[in-house]
């Protein structure tokens, strides 16, 4: 969850929690996606810079530690993390904040090593040196203290790199080793000060991530923070990734976790917890997705668009369904016969649900809605969105625009015209 931060630093760019639609339907505009005879008309959601809520609120976490307003910046935080504050796709507010505060940091010490420069000791430790002078000087704040300890994760992935264990260079192995045992030192007295913190709890998850005991209790760990904030299924999302085989757990453990958290969660997401805990896992792992219950994954899936029928949430369902769980196509019989499914639950979803598009979350699916993929041009990346989601939806329609008719998304439901 941390490390996907700095993508949302260097984008600056997110969907918009309340976005603008304007109808975007010219045959120019489809002419590489549809069929000559009929014309689909869809609202398209537009970003608008002063609504970038996720990026303004990382900003603002930067301003105040640059100012030396800890003190101002830690009662923001306590209280977006009291009241479980989120912005629209779910990012906790109290992180946003927590990344902006450490961002000059970590950001500079990433680029000083993706570049290779040759750089000092004191240059690569003294940003987090001041940090920890401020973790100091206020002993009693514990969201000061997550923010140290969030940074030295970023700083042991930075080092880590993308190398394999067998090229890492022992210098970054051991630095890594470091920043991770600092903030497994840290992270204690913050729980103990504030123990009813998803942020806190939130980093603890983060770092046995970074660690990678092979005892620990990710299951445990997951269910405690999903427990403290059960309504954000990043949480959720999170823990069934690190439930896969590759990270933690096995396919076993991920079904049983799965079944447990939807009970935990039903008041809130009825079945949709089971959907959640398996939502990334089965788009990054084939195994893992043809072993899926698919009858209650779907059910779950049309629990959380009957609890949460936003579009934000209905164009990310369908996104979904229709391009991510597509990834990997051919590579297993069983996963192919789920993928099939998913792309049903697509059209009914956009057929009976979607009424605008966001283009942002489209480009988002073609990459696994991996928050980590650099983006050098917002306005591209959304535009490769439109031609995927436009795509996606005429091969839906494909019937009825072949035929001839105009197919036209509105707030009230589809509407059919012929031309």
């Amino acid at each position: 969850m941390f490390r996907s931060l700095r993508a949302l630093f260097a984008q600056s760019t997110t969907t918009p929690a309340n976005a603008s639609a304007d109808l975007c339907a010219t045959k120019s505009a489809l002419a590489a996606a549809l069929p000559e005879q009929g014309q689909l008309n869809i609202p398209v959601a537009k970003s608008d810079d002063s609504d970038l809520i996720g990026h303004s609120t990382i900003e603002h976490g930067r301003y105040l530690a640059r100012q030396d307003r800890w003190t101002e910046l830690s009662e923001e935080m306590r209280a977006a993390d009291q009241e479980r504050a989120a912005v629209s796709d779910g990012m906790p507010v109290a992180d946003l904040l927590a990344f902006g505060a450490r961002s000059d940091v970590v950001l500079a010490a990433e680029h000083a090593l993706s570049d290779g420069k040759a750089i000092s000791d004191y240059d690569l430790l003294g940003g987090i040196s001041e940090l920890e002078g401020e973790m100091s000087d206020n002993p009693d704040e514990p969201m000061i203290a997550a923010v140290v300890a969030l940074a030295h994760i970023d700083l042991a992935w930075a080092w880590r790199g993308t190398a394999s264990d067998a090229t890492l260079p022992p210098l970054h192995r051991s630095r890594c080793a470091a920043h991770f045992d600092r903030a497994a030192a840290i992270l204690p007295e913050c729980r103990k000060d504030a123990s009813e913190s998803p942020l806190i709890a939130a980093a603890g998850c983060a770092l046995l991530a970074g660690q990678r005991k092979s005892n620990a209790r990710v299951s445990d760990e997951y269910e405690r923070l999903i427990t403290l904030d059960p309504r954000n299924q990043r949480h959720m999302r999170a823990m069934g990734s690190h439930l896969l085989p590759r990270w933690f757990g096995s396919y076993e453990e991920l079904e049983l976790q799965a079944l447990r958290i939807a009970v935990r969660t039903q008041d809130i997401w009825g079945a949709g917890g089971y959907a959640w805990v398996q939502f990334d896992a089965i788009a990054l792992d084939e195994e893992a997705c043809a072993r899926v219950d698919v009858e209650y994954f779907l059910e779950g899936l049309r629990d959380i668009a009957r609890l949460r029928p936003d579009q934000q949430m209905i164009n990310m369902l369908s996104a979904y369904c229709a391009i991510t769980i597509q990834n990997g196509q051919g590579l297993n019989d069983q996963a192919d016969l789920i993928r099939s499914q998913m792309r049903d639950t697509a059209n009914w979803l956009i057929r009976d649900h979607l009424t605008e598009l966001h283009p942002l979350i489209w480009a988002h699916a073609a990459n696994g809605f991996n928050n980590s993929v650099r983006i050098n041009s917002p306005e591209r990346f959304a535009a490769r969105g439109q031609r995927d989601a436009l795509r996606a939806i005429s091969d839906l329609f494909r019937d009825e625009l072949c035929s001839g008719t105009d197919v036209t998304f509105t707030p009230s439901g589809l509407q059919f015209s012929q031309n």
